[in-house]
């Protein structure tokens, strides 16, 4: 029986050698000679029950003695039940820096974006922010101190910024140490007790009392805003929904016949399909904006065609017009009229908003959407929305049967009135 190699090669041998071939040295170690008579080493062995080859190198950058070495400490993580091809490829690994990281993170991250501007908005807040103070920092070298020097400058001054880089730069680090290229925690953990406090921090957004909502649509209608400006905020607030569904809105999602706006998933906080009621002077103002439409896809377009407007727009044209409410706070507007003016369900205002079912039991048995309940209720806001000063408004549930063509029982329609008068 032939004697397996041991130690057959020698640095004479070696350099001798000129014909294309493999040359075993002995343990699964073998020279590799190819046509163009390079050399290097390769290891043969054998990795969970499968026999593999690993490159351990040029002969010009590696000895016999050091492939020897290489092919004695691959073989014995083989033996041990290890990867030594994984081993040897997180060796080689380079670690990043922060700015390939960030690049990294975004690339992997794009498929989860719910719209293209929220997607450049990530990227383009570290760039101008972080990138000239951390960016050409190896990610697994930035500390605490370099994450404070980022942040300081903007934390008092742009807090909503600030708060956003922050919870940006946390998923970065997050992802490095996921990837094995920090082994030092993650330096964001605790940066606020680094931090003076923000004033004002986190407070519910403001609203506008729901009884100056009327006179202020009246008003926004003869502001300097461009139509589709007006046309989309007054839409928000008809339909209760927040600026960025307004905002991406479609065509292919609003069917006027059945006077339902469906909001798909991938666009939705709660990530579940949303079907909006639209009411009378909802269908009035995207038969408008139909007529402003050059082709678009969307119902609103910014300056162009094939994009949005911004999702600072709305809340800008409050501020021209002197205004410390918020877009968002409409919603809040809403809420407290429904709950404070109408006999409609909680549930069924909490559906018109989106808002997820807290209690699990009574989620598990909630299978519809209240979609012809919440039609009465919109359009019972709808008329308040766009009704006159000192007039009485009749808040009573509106027959689906006037507003929509459809059939509704007795009880609905002999809903109790609710009734408030408008000073």
């Amino acid at each position: 029986m032939a004697r397996h190699p041991d130690k057959a090669l020698s640095p004479v041998r070696i350099n001798a050698l000129k014909a294309k071939g493999r040359f075993a040295d002995g343990n699964g170690l073998y020279l590799v000679v190819d046509e163009r008579g390079s050399k290097r080493w390769l290891l043969r062995t054998v990795v969970h029950g499968r026999r593999r080859d690993m490159g351990l190198g040029s002969t010009r950058l590696i000895s016999l003695a050091e492939a020897r070495e290489k092919a004695r400490h691959y073989r014995k993580i083989a033996r041990d039940g290890g990867d030594p091809i994984a081993v040897k490829r997180k060796a080689q690994a380079i670690v990043p820096t922060f700015r390939h990281a960030v690049e990294q993170v975004h690339a992997e991250h794009s498929l989860a974006w719910r719209n293209n501007k929220h997607q450049a908005q990530w990227i383009n807040t570290l760039e101008k922010s972080a990138f000239p103070i951390i960016g050409d920092h190896r990610i697994d070298q930035i500390e605490t101190s370099d994450v404070l020097r980022v942040l300081s400058p903007i934390w008092l001054t742009r807090p909503e910024t600030a708060r956003r880089i922050r919870q940006r730069l946390k998923t970065v680090f997050d992802w490095a140490k996921i990837k094995d290229y920090r082994h030092n925690g993650n330096p964001v953990e605790h940066i606020e007790s680094a931090l003076p406090r923000q004033p004002g921090k986190r407070g519910h957004f403001e609203a506008m009392p729901y009884d100056d909502v009327p006179d202020f649509v009246r008003m926004f209608r003869q502001c300097d805003a461009t139509d589709n400006v007006k046309l989309g905020l007054e839409f928000l607030i008809i339909t209760a929904c927040r600026t960025s569904e307004v905002l991406n809105s479609c065509w292919t999602e609003i069917d006027l016949d059945k006077a339902v706006w469906t909001i798909p998933a991938g666009r939705m906080k709660a990530s579940r399909e949303h079907r909006v009621p639209v009411s009378a002077r909802a269908v009035e103002i995207l038969k408008a904006a139909k007529a402003l439409n050059n082709g678009s896809k969307f119902v609103f377009p910014g300056r162009s065609e094939d994009e949005t407007m911004s999702n600072m727009v709305f809340l800008m044209a409050l501020r021209r017009m002197g205004l410390k409410a918020t877009v968002h706070g409409f919603r809040s507007a809403f809420r407290d009229w429904a709950a404070e003016r109408t006999n409609f369900p909680r549930e069924i205002c909490e559906a018109a908003l989106a808002h997820l079912v807290k209690d699990k039991t009574e989620a598990a048995y909630r299978r519809g959407d209240l979609l012809e309940k919440r039609q009465e209720l919109m359009a019972v806001w709808g008329t308040f929305v766009v009704s006159n000063p000192a007039e009485i408004v009749r808040l009573r549930a509106w027959s689906s049967q006037a507003q929509f063509g459809s059939r509704h029982s007795k009880s609905n329609r002999k809903r109790q009135c609710v009734g408030t008068t408008r000073t």
